[in-house]
């Protein structure tokens, strides 16, 4: 049963707390990637049949298995498809950066230009639910980028398929190449290539402890977008809010994973224990009901506060992956949203809204990075060159200054390479 507290009744500790994995995969990793970096596609073979019970003939996904699966799942999941992606795309279109050039003094040009990376790898988990919203989330922002090249990585079935909603997903999105791989063995198949595999500049998207700490691992080798954990949902919801919506909303994300954490904040009691009844009873009707019961009873808490303005300020302190603002007036308290991934504003908002067919991105930080990292976006794959150009007046009339500068670091090198030019 999820647990109801009263802010300032019980410890902050437990206010704010956080369920932590507590398996340790580090060597397990870095033993995968070690393997995969001397063997290639061999090793990438043998994990394939050591984890996912299957030997494959091929590690990339044919155009005929993608216009097979674009026909499996049929005309109206295909629409649906269609549908999200235009208001991904409409979205992220706005996030567009242009290069920029400054000429406003005489022999003087600075600028920055803006390049699209050559090659993105997404991964996409495959365990116990498959994510066809990841590969729209993903790799749509990196085509708006300019990405010429963006592959999918991505566990194949028993029998050497790959869920054909994910296939179809990918068709719609623009993905160029898909391979039938998974876990460590793929992220540092995208990092350092293989015979099939060729590596990527960055790495994006969600997976298990052994794809986090890969992710962790070639950092620096590739770039990537940021260290996902455990899926988290908190609620600021008024005692004017309908308990079941507000529980419904609650277990969308209990349901992902053991480990995922929802959280309601609310003024009112009364909301408080009929939410926590509700959650009860609604849990049970769930398919992965074991799955979100696990999750409410570890990680699920009701905090009961004196007033909205608290609520929101408990908010920023945990600084949620998804926060929604069940309230009459949700806007009067969106500038004292400090932290917060992505944020669902007033009661007809749910969280699942932004996972499918919104628009904004719903590859978002978690467990607290939100103070510091932001959604998955178009700046995501794109890198930026600066450039200057000064003439020989314009370098003129400030070598004095530049040497001076240098020769306060004690660089002398430095000052003589701006002097030099002005001497006989």
């Amino acid at each position: 049963m999820i647990r109801i507290m009263k802010y300032g009744e019980v410890a902050n500790e437990d206010i704010f707390a956080r369920s932590v994995p507590a398996v340790d995969v580090a060597g397990i990793v870095s033993g995968i990637i070690d393997d995969v970096k001397a063997r290639g596609d061999a090793a990438l073979f043998d994990y394939c049949e050591k984890f996912d019970r299957v030997r494959l003939a091929s590690l990339e996904v044919t155009a005929e298995e993608i216009e097979a699966a674009a026909v499996a799942v049929g005309p109206e999941f295909m629409e649906v498809l269609e549908t999200a992606a235009a208001n991904i795309r409409a979205f992220h279109e706005k996030q567009v950066r242009n290069s920029f050039i400054i000429a406003e003094k005489d022999g003087v040009v600075m600028g920055q230009k803006v390049s699209p990376m050559d090659r993105v790898g997404l991964y996409v988990p495959g365990g116990t639910a498959a994510y066809p919203s990841t590969v729209l989330m993903d790799a749509i922002p990196a085509r708006i980028a300019g990405c010429p090249e963006v592959f999918i990585t991505t566990p194949p079935a028993k029998d050497g398929s790959v869920n054909p909603a994910i296939l179809a997903a990918a068709k719609v999105a623009g993905v160029t190449r898909i391979f039938k791989v998974g876990g460590a063995q793929a992220i540092a198949a995208l990092a350092w290539g293989t015979e099939t595999i060729p590596n990527v500049d960055k790495i994006v998207g969600p997976g298990n402890a052994f794809v986090a700490e890969a992710k962790k691992q070639v950092f620096g080798r590739v770039a990537i977008d940021m260290i996902a954990g455990p899926s988290e949902i908190l609620v600021v919801a008024d005692g004017n809010s309908d308990p079941r919506h507000v529980a419904a909303d609650l277990l969308s994300q209990a349901e992902h994973d053991k480990m995922a954490s929802a959280v309601l904040v609310t003024e009112s009691m009364d909301l408080a224990e009929a939410v926590q009844a509700e959650i009860e009873r609604q849990v049970r009707l769930l398919p992965r009901v074991e799955i979100a019961s696990a999750s409410i009873d570890v990680n699920g808490k009701i905090i009961v506060v004196e007033d909205i303005d608290q609520a929101i300020w408990i908010s920023n302190a945990i600084a949620p992956e998804h926060l929604e603002l069940c309230l009459d007036n949700p806007f009067d308290y969106l500038d004292k949203v400090k932290h917060a991934g992505s944020i669902f504003m007033g009661r007809n908002c749910p969280e699942a809204l932004g996972d499918y067919l919104a628009g904004p991105n719903h590859t978002l930080p978690t467990g607290g990075t939100a103070r510091f990292y932001s959604p998955l976006s178009v700046d995501d794959f794109v890198k930026k060159s600066q450039y200057s150009y000064f003439t020989s007046d314009a370098l003129k009339a400030v070598a004095d200054k530049i040497a001076l500068f240098a020769r306060k670091e004690g660089l002398e090198g430095h000052a003589r390479s701006v002097l030099s030019r002005f001497e006989p």
